[in-house]
């Protein structure tokens, strides 16, 4: 009995001081961007992947920490709105992503040591992303932010600070494996994830002749083209807002057999 009640103990110290679990796992799925040249909040435009660490600290709240790469897409060939139509432009970015995440279960999860086999949760965080427009033109891919295409004094900047916030759902598939389904969505400081913000500009002060062109692609559609300088060429949003969603699998470390307290 004594020595039960050691291991009890110990147990319960472990519990409560130093029992944190940790994971690592990867993601597979899709991008999508709200934006001067999307409002579906839904819509998929390119792929993503990642891969991460996570703390747990207990069964209910972690810590993560995520590299995230996805492809977002906007094409004004898609609109059914003619006035957006007849704009014709469209990007391609490749996204960076580096966040810190806080991650919340509503039911206590514990892989291979608790009793709940799954749990829905949110997440909350902060990161930074690397991101970079193109364009199509004359058959090559052709970056947009050193071309200036709204008339700028300098580039926009490479990276933009970001707020993960997002939710899912975990479920435990067997032992230390975990499957989760996750959307998540990323407030950005910048509106030129797709190089579209504001008014067109007086094509005379633009740096070169592909500035140029790709500042008012409308005439390559009907010949007429529509950017009076001065006037609305992104929408009134103020910032771009991307998104991830997709499928998470993770495998958790449980090194203590009483890590679990009913």
């Amino acid at each position: 009995m004594p020595k039960l009640s050691a291991i009890l103990f110990f147990c319960f110290i472990a519990l409560n001081v130093s029992a944190q679990t940790w994971e690592i796992g990867g993601n597979l799925g899709g991008a999508g961007y709200i934006g001067d040249l999307n409002s579906n909040p839904v819509k998929l435009s390119g792929g993503s992947f990642g891969l991460f660490v996570k703390r747990n600290f207990n069964g209910y709240l972690g810590a993560k920490l995520n590299y995230q790469y996805g492809k977002i897409a906007g094409a004004d060939s898609t609109s059914r709105y003619e006035q957006i139509y007849n704009r014709n432009l469209s990007f391609t970015d490749g996204l960076k992503e580096l966040s810190l995440t806080a991650e919340f279960n509503f039911m206590k999860y514990i892989p291979d040591a608790g009793k709940n086999k799954y749990t829905p949760y949110v997440y909350l965080g902060v990161g930074l992303t690397a991101f970079a427009p193109h364009a199509m033109y004359g058959g090559s891919e052709v970056s947009l932010r050193s071309l200036r295409t709204e008339g700028q004094e300098s580039e926009y900047r490479k990276n933009t600070m970001v707020i993960p916030y997002g939710a899912g759902f975990k479920y435990n598939i067997g032992g230390k494996w975990t499957l989760a389904a996750e959307v998540g969505y990323r407030y950005t400081r910048t509106d030129f994830l797709d190089d579209v913000s504001g008014l067109y500009a007086d094509k005379s002060k633009l740096p070169n002749s592909t500035s140029v062109v790709l500042s008012d692609r409308s005439g390559e559609r009907g010949g007429a083209y529509i950017g009076t300088p001065g006037t609305q060429r992104g929408d009134l949003r103020p910032k771009d807002i991307y998104m991830f969603a997709g499928f998470t699998l993770t495998y958790t470390f449980v090194t203590e057999k009483c890590y679990y307290e009913e």
